[in-house]
């Protein structure tokens, strides 16, 4: 059992708690000083809140182990956006032009 009261392997698969040898992140990484501008269809999309993702500025699973979790976002219509780089937004997974505070 996990500290949590839910099984190990549930907790891992959550991304609950670290395995051994890793470690939390703090504060997210800044992947880009500004917004990832892209041409999004309709669906669901899971945006990278750790900023380690090799697939910006979506979640790739480079968070496991960070106490990070993608967020999901759903868009309605096909529709270009731009998506927060710098993961300052307090609009996320959408820039709100903190970058240019940076």
């Amino acid at each position: 059992m996990s500290p949590w009261n839910i099984p190990e392997h549930y907790a891992m698969v959550l991304g609950v708690f670290n395995k051994p040898g890793e470690h939390p992140m703090s504060d997210p990484v800044a992947a880009k000083k500004g917004p990832y501008v892209v041409a999004l269809k309709a669906g669901d999309y899971f945006y990278c809140t750790c900023g380690r993702s090799a697939s910006q500025p979506f979640c790739d699973g480079s968070h496991k182990g960070t106490g990070f979790t993608p967020r999901k976002f759903t868009i309605e219509e096909d529709r270009k956006a731009g998506l927060c780089g710098c993961r300052a937004s307090g609009n996320q997974p959408f820039c709100d032009g903190s970058h240019k505070d940076l």
